[in-house]
């Protein structure tokens, strides 16, 4: 059995429901899935949703961009997904040295990971200079608007600073998931499960997108099992 930490940035609610779809793909196979999350920031300044409050909204224009995107509406749910989240434990460093393997699961901010995760990843730079983390088998989730906003260069880009502590990547293969290999408007690569959250957040991951992350958290946990204590 390996310990399987889905360690997980949600604002919206979709990377959550990823993150449970992750961590009951290894509870099914016998390892023990466990989650945790990666906290917003503390200050209402840093916290980017907040842009979409109406109370800072005065100069948007609706017409223009941010009418697509529907941002007016996003406030509302971004509130709902932190209620539903608010029972999973905020992500340490001590979470990190607790696993055998690691899903990482966060939205697309720009083509890259959030700054909430790499600040994160900053703060526990100390288990890099030890080399706690080497040799543990890591793997991403991420979501995006559509698909055309930045799901594989989120995932490609994190492996860079991952690689740095030293974890071993962990991909998704064709041969076991052949959801992805559609002409359908779903998630998912060879890099890694995702998920479209629609352009206004407001789609709900498809059952083939918690299919793929359910079976990363499986293969993450099995790899974990098959090499526990080599570096």
């Amino acid at each position: 059995m390996a310990k399987l930490l889905v360690v997980y940035f949600s604002a919206y609610g979709h990377m959550y429901r990823m993150a449970e779809a992750a961590a009951k793909g290894a509870n099914d196979e016998g390892h023990e899935g466990r989650l945790a999350r990666i906290p917003e920031f503390r200050s209402p300044d840093n916290v980017t949703a907040l842009l979409d409050h109406p109370s800072r909204r005065q100069d948007r224009d609706e017409e223009a961009l941010s009418g697509t995107f529907r941002i007016g509406a996003r406030w509302e749910k971004y509130e709902a997904a932190l209620a539903l989240q608010r029972h999973v434990p905020e992500a340490t460093a001590d979470d990190l040295r607790w696993a055998d393997g690691i899903v990482w699961g966060y939205p697309t901010y720009y083509g890259s990971m959030p700054a909430q995760v790499k600040s994160f990843l900053d703060l526990s730079g100390s288990l890099c200079s030890s080399g706690e983390l080497e040799g543990k088998p890591t793997g991403v989730m991420t979501s995006a608007g559509s698909i055309h906003t930045g799901h594989e260069a989120t995932i490609l880009t994190s492996i860079v600073p991952l690689l740095h502590f030293g974890l071993i990547y962990v991909g998704l293969p064709y041969s076991q998931n052949p959801e992805y290999l559609t002409a359908d408007a779903i998630g998912g690569s060879p890099y890694g499960p995702s998920t479209l959250a629609g352009p206004d957040s407001s789609r709900s991951p498809d059952e083939r997108e918690l299919i793929m992350a359910g079976r990363l958290g499986a293969r993450v946990a099995r790899f974990a099992e098959a090499t526990k204590g080599i570096k």
